[in-house]
């Protein structure tokens, strides 16, 4: 019997807004994600095989924002079901322990078992 709930991507629309981290515009939303790739589900249509610079913004429990910035390329761009919505997967560049550690903490908020104690 399986005694953990294994995930490899999470289902996150209308959940994570990203950024542009340049023009601090949103993007769009984080649609699924893993340690080296997401999608982001946004109203425009990207530019394929181009590097963008992303950037979530994370409330913290210090009451202040954290900033995740990412390097990324979009690998594939196309027309969602919904009407004038895009879906873009992308691949991240050296994606940092900020956002790894976010990755893993969406794992174990949407798995059925909680986290073990360290021993």
């Amino acid at each position: 019997m399986v005694t953990e709930r294994r995930i490899q991507r999470h289902e996150l629309t209308s959940f994570l807004k990203v950024f542009n981290r340049f023009t601090d515009k949103p993007m769009g939303y984080l649609g699924n994600a893993s340690e080296g790739g997401l999608v982001l589900i946004s109203h425009l249509s990207l530019l394929v095989e181009a590097d963008f610079q992303l950037r979530f913004k994370l409330p913290g429990s210090d009451g202040q924002v954290h900033l995740i910035d990412l390097v990324a390329r979009c690998l594939w761009c196309r027309e969602d079901v919904t009407p004038n919505v895009y879906d873009s997967g992308f691949i991240l560049y050296q994606p940092p322990e900020e956002y790894l550690a976010l990755i893993d903490d969406l794992h174990h908020y949407f798995s059925f078992f909680p986290r073990q104690a360290s021993a």
